[in-house]
């Protein structure tokens, strides 16, 4: 908010501090930075459907530079304050981006909301290259949900995006919502229909959808104990789950799920492998339920399954190993092999460094911005197959080659 002032020579000192001081009230930030903030008519609370407390908002990035935002939430219900932090994705300059939190520990009528903390960290993040179509398919129905296109107007793929919008009453917001179909992935130039539906307890209230937000991705972390250790996993959704909590032998998982909407929607969980032989199965209240289970290319299993309109039930996945995840390294283990083959010259310097363009991608490695590089202009000094077996052969550490690598390529020795 920018102000500007035609002070008169006749002001007194008094009345300038009356007014210093209105301007410094006009000024506080709201909720946190001038640049990366919370807008107060976009932070509000309240219990959906299923009666849950939700705290829904939005993120907003003015710096000229981007960042991961983490944003704290704290609700006070009678004499207890309920507290949850969530580390959001990667926020471009300029862009903002909507969240949503919930707290099944809210059982009072009257809960109170209290301001978030907010804070961040420096990343490096492009623009996600995707718009929403303002045009006669972008379309809200009389029951409130949302109907409308994408396109990816960038140069590469895009994997699993979501589309974030604030949903407004005619007086002030009332939810967040994203699309409800998985995306597997949206190619240059394609087009994509989506839809977006609001928690049906505040259907009849909906003015407009705004504030459209395209991410590349967004999961909910969630911790539980495991084996008298704490088990981190994270899952990606259009429904709800919480309360998880495995059993004794920690081979089983137990969790409840929400649908809200009237509509078909996907789970897709993360779990760290613990032998990376695990067999997984899938049940919705003792029924069996359809699913794929995957391993990533950073050795994570993935469990992924159809969830159904307005339905709710305790999930059931077991198959888990006892015990606690090994700490899994930094560095996928395919990265290693390239970097084995490379150093005894069975692949091109080219094809190892798609190993470390995939590190940068991913941030495991920062390296500076800058213009775009063709893979034919890629290149990287002989010398670094030495250090190189060095790591492969675990004489100096994965943090140790990272350091290395990252200098080389902020010195230019290595050009990606």
């Amino acid at each position: 908010m920018k102000i500007s002032l035609i002070l008169s020579k006749a002001l007194t000192n008094k009345n300038l501090l009356l007014l210093f001081a209105f301007l410094s009230l006009l000024l506080v930030p709201q909720f946190s930075f001038a640049d990366v903030f919370v807008p107060s008519d976009e932070y509000v609370g309240y219990f959906d459907s299923n009666r849950i407390y939700t705290v829904v908002g939005n993120v907003k990035n003015e710096f000229d530079y981007a960042i991961v935002p983490i944003i704290s939430v704290s609700v006070r219900d009678d004499s207890k304050v309920f507290s949850q932090t969530i580390t959001h994705v990667p926020l471009a300059s300029g862009t903002e981006i909507p969240f949503k939190i919930k707290f099944p520990e809210i059982s009072g009528d009257n809960p109170i909301l209290l301001s978030p903390e907010l804070s961040f960290e420096i990343t490096k993040k492009d623009t996600i290259p995707i718009i929403v179509l303002y045009d006669k398919t972008l379309i809200k129905y009389d029951d409130g949900h949302l109907t409308g296109r994408i396109q990816n107007i960038g140069n590469n793929t895009i994997y699993t995006p979501k589309i974030f919008a604030v949903i407004h009453g005619y007086e002030q917001v009332l939810d967040i919502a994203h699309n409800m179909e998985f995306i597997e992935k949206i190619e240059p130039g394609e087009i994509i229909e989506f839809s977006m539906y609001p928690d049906p307890s505040v259907t009849d209230e909906i003015s407009y959808y705004s504030c459209f937000a395209p991410v590349d991705t967004t999961v909910i972390p969630i911790t539980t104990k495991k084996n008298d250790g704490d088990f981190d996993f994270r899952y990606d959704s259009g429904a709800w789950y919480s309360a998880a909590k495995f059993d004794e032998e920690g081979t089983t998982l137990n969790i409840r799920g929400y649908n809200s909407y009237p509509l078909e929607t996907y789970a897709n969980f993360e779990f760290p492998q613990i032998s990376g032989d695990e067999k997984f199965n899938v049940t919705l209240d003792d029924e069996p339920v359809e699913f794929i289970q995957s391993m990533d290319e950073m050795g994570f299993w993935h469990v992924a399954f159809k969830v159904d309109p307005t339905s709710q039930g305790v999930l059931k996945i077991s198959g888990f190993e006892k015990g606690l995840p090994l700490e899994l390294s930094k560095i996928p283990q395919w990265v290693k092999l390239n970097a084995n083959w490379w150093t005894t010259n069975q692949i091109s310097d080219s094809e190892f460094l798609e190993g470390i363009d995939f590190l940068s991608e991913k941030e495991i490695i920062s390296i500076p911005l800058q213009g775009v590089i063709t893979e034919s202009q890629w290149r990287i000094p002989q010398w670094v197959k030495t250090p190189t077996g060095w790591w492969v052969e675990e004489k100096i550490s994965d943090d140790e080659f990272l350091n290395m690598i990252e200098s080389l390529v902020k010195q230019k020795a290595i050009v990606i």
